[in-house]
């Protein structure tokens, strides 16, 4: 499927805090724990998590998420399908739309049960 500028401005435009607790759920139901959860979160985001709750609190949309966000240098070996995206054929301009694909990519192996050494990507 191919990204288009209004699908990434409606992924930019939508709110943190009303998609962090759909991320969370689905851990949780996977037997996951919110220490592991944050943990991926701030290896991809550089957010501990007193900014990640104050970002939630603040209801900042994922433009301004991924903004204030320091993406990890390893990001790009996060690949694989999402929603029927394969994220290493997002289009450069759509990088936002990209690395929402990618934290979904870290979080749907977080629920797989993927071990956090693979997820938390190194170089080799």
């Amino acid at each position: 499927m191919k990204v288009t500028a209004e699908k990434n401005e409606k992924v930019a435009n939508m709110i943190f805090a009303s998609i962090y607790p759909l991320y969370w759920n689905r851990l949780e139901k996977h037997g996951r724990t919110r220490e592991e959860f944050h943990k991926v979160l701030e290896w991809f985001t550089g957010f501990n998590e007193n900014k990640l709750q104050s970002l939630i609190k603040e209801k900042v949309t994922f433009r301004t998420f991924f903004e204030e966000a320091k993406i990890h240098p390893n990001a790009h070996m996060i690949k694989g399908v999402v929603c029927g995206y394969r994220i290493e054929e997002i289009a450069d301009e759509f990088e936002l739309y990209k690395q929402c694909r990618q934290m979904e990519k870290l979080i749907d192996e977080l629920a797989k049960g993927r071990k956090m050494e693979k997820i938390l990507r190194k170089q080799k």
